[in-house]
This record gives structure tokens, sequence and C-alpha cells, in this order.
């Protein structure tokens, strides 16, 4: 049975897509069948140009590209908003059937998500925001974080949403961390607040992430 995990974040351009990469190139060099899926992404031409051809080339991936995305729009916004200029809104049985194909063929799934948690996936006749998708994928979450000013914040409120919502939170990633006394109270604070651990903190540049392999499979389900 394929395992899988969800990367979200606590906002745009928090690196999510940085990480997933490391995330996904970790489990493969440390001989996994690791693949990846994201579900609905905006602001690309085309698959090898976006995130998800990012992830699918850093680690090392060489998954079929049609595997990698339900939904790709070119619009730079929202996916919701996106889907309405483009006229092609997400179907959540298209998610969950692609998703599923892609765990038939790797035994580690990760997904990453869009935007922060409260992104809106579709806003038309129906409604579905990113928990949706998560809930549907039936995983849990790992969050990725910025180690600066202002993260105690906004990763307490993401982490307070996702229990609200019921949905599993395996861990925070900080990402640009280069330590020092404000970035170590952070991370001492989002814990000691939040009651979850900081799994790995993520160096700018950094090319691997520093985290058992072992124990990173392990959050998988």
């Amino acid at each position: 049975m394929s395992k899988g995990i969800f990367v979200t974040a606590t906002g745009t351009d928090v690196g999510k897509t940085y990480v997933t990469a490391l995330i996904v190139k970790k489990l493969r060099e440390s001989g996994l069948n690791a693949g990846y899926y994201k579900a609905a992404l905006s602001g690309a031409d085309c698959i090898a140009e976006s995130d998800a051809g990012y992830v699918n080339k850093t680690a090392g991936i060489n998954q079929e590209e049609n595997t990698l995305i339900s939904y790709l729009y070119k619009n730079a916004v929202s996916p919701h908003l996106a889907a309405e200029i483009e006229g092609n809104p997400v179907e959540l049985e298209k998610v969950k059937a692609d998703y599923e194909r892609v765990c038939q063929i790797y035994d580690y799934v990760t997904a990453e998500g869009s935007g922060g948690i409260i992104c809106p996936i579709r806003w038309d006749d129906r409604h579905i925001l990113l928990e949706d998708i998560i809930k549907l994928l039936g995983v849990p979450v790992v969050v990725i974080a910025e180690s600066g000013l202002g993260t105690i914040n906004s990763t307490v409120l993401t982490t307070e949403y996702l229990k609200a919502k019921g949905i599993a939170v395996k861990g925070i990633i900080l990402n640009n961390y280069t330590g020092g006394k404000m970035q170590e109270d952070n991370l001492e604070m989002i814990e000691e607040i939040s009651g979850f651990p900081v799994i790995a903190c993520v160096k700018p540049d950094d090319k691997d992430i520093d985290i058992d392999s072992k124990f990173l499979a392990g959050l998988y389900e």
C-alpha cells in the first residue's frame, strides 16, 4: 500500500516547493520509491516550468509529467480565480483519481498544496478549499514556515486551523533558517504554543534536508 503526506505552508512564497523537493529527494536517495502530486497549480505556461517540474527535476524523480498535476493554470492568481478566468474548475473526482494513479506507481507520495492552508481551489457553484483536498486524500500534513520575524503568529494560526478541521499535523519545517537568538526563540515558541515539533530546519540554498530518512518515511500514512 502506498503512503502519503501533504505539504502545506503558512502562506505564499514561504518556500513550500523548495522544501518539498528536498523531502522527495531525501526519500529517493535513501532508496525509497517516492513520487509527487499537486492538484492545482497556477502561474506557469507548462509543467516543466512549473513548481511541479522543479520538484520532478530537483528530486530526480523522472516522473511522467501528466501524472504530476491535475490542473495547470497560466494566470498567477489563486486557483479558484485562475479557474474562473480560464474556464477549467477543479473537480474533486479527478483529483482523487489522479492521486490514486500516482499511488499505484510510487510507494511514498508527497502531495503539495497551493499557497497557505486557507486557499480557495474552486468558488462557483461549488466551494472547495485546500482542506477539502487534504481530507479527500486522507493523509497527514507537514507545515512549512518561515524562520524569521512574524512566524510564530502565522505558524500557530495555521496549526490551530488544521487542528480545528480535524487534520493530523506531523510536524513543522522552518525554511531559511540561519540561527541566532531570534530564530532559535521562534522555534522554541512555535513548539511550545502549537504543541507540534519542528522536525527540520532548512538553511538558505540547502541541497539536502537535515532529517533522518527513516524518521521522514515514518511520517507518511
